[in-house]
């Protein structure tokens, strides 16, 4: 059996955001609503944390060019969910985007599956050189390699 195409990621760590909600003590002596109970969302939903997903879209990176219902396969049998393939792969004309931001400062390549039923680049063309960071703090990433460009703060 081949390695999964995601890693478990320390969430115990510190400075690890959780995104959680606001603290049920805000709520307990008070019938009004306070700013810390607005982003509570529902308990034990559907989001999962702790998962990196880069080695799916360094493998998907990897097939364009490919059978498109053979790289799908190999990569549902080697995930947890289907779902995190199409962070990348639009599924409809109207979904493509050239670049896809995943996370912070991570960027990746758009991709679509063609009328040939290969999974293609929607903009190939496109390299570490042509995007901006949006910040100077952050290391940003084209499909795992640094901008060249430089940050330039709006005046």
């Amino acid at each position: 059996m081949k390695e999964p195409l995601y890693r478990r990621v320390n969430t115990r760590a510190r400075f690890v955001h959780h995104d959680h909600g606001g603290d049920y003590r805000h709520q307990r002596t008070t019938k009004r609503e306070r700013a810390s109970d607005l982003t509570r969302g529902p308990m034990g939903g559907r989001e999962r944390r702790g998962l990196d997903y880069t080695p799916l879209f360094r493998f998907l990176l990897g097939k364009i060019g490919e059978d498109w219902d053979q790289v799908r396969d190999e990569a549902t049998a080697r995930l947890d969910s289907a779902d995190p393939i199409y962070w990348l792969v639009a599924r409809q004309p109207h979904e493509r985007r050239e670049y896809v931001r995943i996370g912070e400062a991570s960027y990746y390549s758009g991709l679509y599956v063609d009328d040939d039923n290969r999974l293609r680049a929607v903009r190939p063309e496109l390299g570490a050189g042509d995007l901006e960071p949006s910040c100077s703090c952050c290391t940003h990433t084209f499909n795992g390699v640094r901008f060249t460009k430089k940050y330039r703060h709006p005046l």
